[in-house]
């Protein structure tokens, strides 16, 4: 099929999808969307994405397996673990400072970085007094991070990531294995809201001392990546802190001037009062 075509028929999906359900991909980078809508057409055995469109709009039931497409929901715990490393380092002294705190994990996908978050909080004595909220647009993925349960055969990595992050106990201690699969404890959950939030179209929930939305903003074009740390810069309190995924940056951002790079290795960047 012509490439305009499809490029046409993207459009018109990403349209549809958005009057009918109210989820908005129209401005995530359309190299990468593009990518995954052709998988999922292949994948799920429609001719055309035209096809794939009309089973969208006529068949609710439908959208959550397309979601699972659109939205990445790859990542494993304590991923990357020089940035935990350069949280607990660097940034949890300041957090110290404080008798409450607020943490927002943007676009938990699975939870993988929230129940991360959780451990290195309880690790370093902060945990009870900081409320998190782990939110995503995927309401499947929001189900699978408040159950907590990975296959057993991806702890090996995780416990590696979380030893070389500087973890103060053992991983093991966090969870309890059954039938291959690793059920992280349900106390990691307790100070713990999920919710849906779609950082396309909602908007500040609260003031945050540390933002951390890692990989997710390489998927949106140039505009909407302004808005989101727009939206990241209202929502965190005066010098609270944003971590950003390896391949991301405040570079070009217009609101780059509105941070300063506290840990610039790690893309850990703090709130100025300008």
């Amino acid at each position: 099929m012509p490439e305009d075509i499809v490029d046409l028929e993207i459009q018109l999906l990403l349209e549809a999808l958005y009057q009918r359900y109210h989820y908005d991909f129209r401005h995530y980078a359309r190299a990468s969307l593009k990518r995954r809508l052709t998988q999922a057409r292949d994948q799920l055995g429609f001719p055309t994405l035209s096809a794939l469109q009309d089973r969208l709009l006529h068949d609710a039931a439908f959208l959550p397996r397309l979601l699972d497409y659109l939205t990445v929901q790859v990542s494993e715990m304590f991923r990357d673990p020089s940035y935990f490393r350069a949280l607990r380092e660097n940034v949890v002294p300041h957090l110290r400072t404080y008798p409450s705190l607020k943490v927002w994990v943007a676009g938990c996908s699975n939870g993988e970085e929230l129940y991360s978050m959780a451990i290195l909080f309880r690790e370093e004595g902060l945990y009870d007094r900081t409320l998190f909220y782990a939110t995503d647009i995927n309401p499947e993925a929001l189900a699978a991070a408040e159950a907590g349960v990975y296959p057993l055969d991806r702890v090996r990595k995780f416990t590696q990531n979380h030893q070389q992050s500087g973890g103060r106990s053992s991983l093991s201690d966090y969870y309890t294995a059954d039938y291959g699969r690793a059920a992280f404890d349900k106390s990691l959950r307790e100070r713990v809201v999920f919710s849906d939030h779609s950082l396309v179209t909602d908007a500040v929930f609260g003031e945050m001392h540390l933002i951390s939305c890692r990989n997710v903003m390489i998927y949106f074009d140039r505009p909407l990546q302004d808005r989101a740390i727009g939206l990241f810069h209202d929502s965190l309190a005066r010098k609270g802190f944003l971590g950003l995924g390896s391949k991301e940056s405040l570079r070009f951002s217009a609101h780059a001037e509105a941070f300063a790079a506290f840990t610039p290795s790690e893309k850990i960047y703090q709130r100025r009062d300008l």
